[in-house]
């Protein structure tokens, strides 16, 4: 069996996402915002049976793009690159087939690792994500993300982000 198969709701997630991520520091305040917009890709060829790009933009006009191409194996896929290395599994023990559970650490910081759940809503439009950031056994901060999909047709937005480039 392959990804989709094996990987049933984070297949689910395939598609164009944008939404808004907020970080708080580990008192609740507020400390930065900024709209996304993710997409994420199940390639039918290429090395990596999974890849997400994430597009971030702040009001005053600053702009980030980051690649997160992932391989796949035990039933999770797994991150190693220059930003993170990690994994993200189904949580097999919700009965509702809606959370995807991810660890990650930055690379070179092995003081820090973040620990993020996914929620996708039943009719897979909506999904929520939150990020608990843990650097040497206390929480540093937290991240909150609403989205919504927008298309199903990373292709199309895939192409567009490449002529944009």
């Amino acid at each position: 069996m392959g990804i989709r198969e094996d990987m049933p709701l984070l297949a689910r997630h395939e598609g164009v996402w944008e939404g808004t991520y907020r970080y708080y520091d580990a008192t609740g305040r507020l400390v930065d915002e900024h709209r996304s917009r993710l997409l994420c890709r199940f390639p039918d060829e290429g090395p990596w049976p999974y890849h997400q790009t994430n597009i971030y933009e702040w009001a005053s006009g600053k702009r980030e793009v980051r690649d997160f191409p992932a391989s796949y194996r035990d039933g999770r896929i797994w991150w190693n690159n220059e930003l993170i290395q990690g994994w993200a599994a189904e949580l097999g023990l919700d009965d509702k087939a809606r959370t995807v559970v991810l660890y990650w650490q930055r690379t070179g910081d092995p003081d820090l690792y973040l620990y993020e759940m996914i929620q996708l809503s039943d009719d897979g439009t909506k999904r929520c994500r939150t990020w608990h950031w843990i650097r040497n056994g206390q929480l540093e901060q937290r991240t909150a993300i609403e989205e919504v999909l927008v298309s199903r047709d990373w292709r199309a937005a895939d192409a567009e982000l490449k002529t944009a480039a």
